[in-house]
């Protein structure tokens, strides 16, 4: 049976064939650290190193590429950003859409005396803009918020917020692990202040490679999670105050990063506008196939209908059969690989009225095609009867 992967919220697959080859010819061919081996092979692989934080920092409309950390995801990237800068005392503000990579750490944090509130979101998935400078507090001191939602691929209005955190001193940090290599994003124009993203999603580099971005204000801000050996001032056994060593002790992801390299390099030659035309285009042919169905009454689509304010990404609930038994006929009887359950993201549940039942999610990526989506849709039509 030939698999159809519409799982890209998760990760990218396929990758471009340029990732794959760029990471085996380092294993192969190169295999050294950066930072550490005073030879040839060494100083050569920095220079792929620079030049993926210089294609990151493009990417994200920042104009100092020092300023962009290695991590190994975006979940390492918010704990460092939001555990370093937050402080006993301190208020935040998030959405209601927030994923666990948000929440976990704002919970844990408010046990050891960090104060949060989520701003309220309506059932679309769509932020209620109009609420949120009457959330402010004396003691706010920074909102985070994701830039799409991985459960209904609902697009926040981050230029909107950040210049509300202008007007109020607030610091704004953005996770963009679903609209990275999707959406623009533009530090700049968007006034933020920490940018954490992923390279296994759209960036299309391989897992366990992330990262940050932080505005030259935020890096004395944040005190550094981890500390170790960075190849750099070894006489002393304090942290690194210079970037990007403040904030990357040990051995780095160099496999990772060749790949991200690559992988960006792909990006650059299609372009964000091909990208989000391709993969939006697979997004209106699922939900507008999906129609019939809804209207009677076999499944429920949930986020916005058209093209506009989302991303690829699309959750619905199947009403005539279990949600988990529809994802696992999807798999075993037509190969078609789907996430289904909470997606790691419990309030965005809430706010849309679908915990604790959870959907299935299908997210469409740069690989997959109008024939794919067909099928998608063919099966769920015998599925739901």
């Amino acid at each position: 049976m030939e698999k159809i992967y519409l799982d890209n919220g998760a990760t990218s697959f396929p990758k471009p064939k340029e990732v794959a080859d760029a990471v085996y010819e380092y294993m192969t061919s190169v295999g050294t650290n950066i930072n550490r081996g005073g030879y040839q092979a060494a100083y050569d692989l920095e220079g792929t190193v620079f030049e993926t934080r210089e294609m990151l920092a493009d990417l994200f409309g920042y104009s100092d590429c020092k300023n962009v950390v290695f991590t190994k995801n975006i979940t390492e990237s918010l704990n460092i950003v939001l555990k370093g800068f937050l402080k006993p005392g301190d208020h935040v503000l998030c959405s209601s859409m927030e994923h666990n990579a948000v929440m976990r750490p704002l919970v844990q944090l408010s046990k050891q005396g960090v104060e949060f509130d989520r701003i309220p979101g309506r059932p679309t998935g769509e932020l209620e803009l109009d609420k949120v400078e009457a959330m402010i507090k004396p003691n706010t001191k920074a909102v985070v918020m994701t830039h799409s939602s991985n459960l209904t691929g609902t697009v926040n209005p981050i230029k909107e917020v950040g210049e509300i955190c202008q007007r109020h001193g607030l610091k704004f940090i953005v996770d963009s692990a679903q609209s990275a290599g999707v959406l623009p994003v533009d530090m700049n124009e968007m006034h933020i202040d920490a940018l954490c993203f992923t390279g296994h999603k759209s960036l299309l580099g391989p897992q366990g490679i992330g990262g940050f971005i932080l505005d030259e204000d935020m890096i004395s801000r944040i005190e550094p999670l981890l500390s170790g050996g960075t190849g750099s001032i070894s006489h002393t056994e304090e942290i690194p105050d210079f970037m990007p060593d403040r904030f990357e002790p040990g051995t780095m992801n160099i496999p990772g990063i060749v790949g991200l390299h690559a992988g960006l390099k792909w990006i650059n030659k299609k372009g964000l506008d091909a990208i989000a035309s391709h993969e939006l285009g697979l997004t209106k042919r699922f939900i507008d196939g999906l129609g019939p169905l809804e209207e009677a009454g076999k499944v429920k689509i949930f986020g916005l209908r058209g093209t506009e304010g989302r991303t690829a990404v699309v959750s619905i609930q199947t009403l005539t059969v279990d949600c988990a038994d529809a994802a696992f006929r999807l798999d075993f009887e037509y190969g078609i690989m789907t996430r289904v359950g909470l997606h790691c993201a419990p309030s965005a549940h809430k706010t849309i009225g679908t915990f604790p039942t959870g959907t299935i999610r299908f997210s469409f990526g740069n690989f997959n095609t109008e024939d794919e989506i067909d099928a998608a849709i063919r099966a769920l039509t015998e599925i739901c009867g």
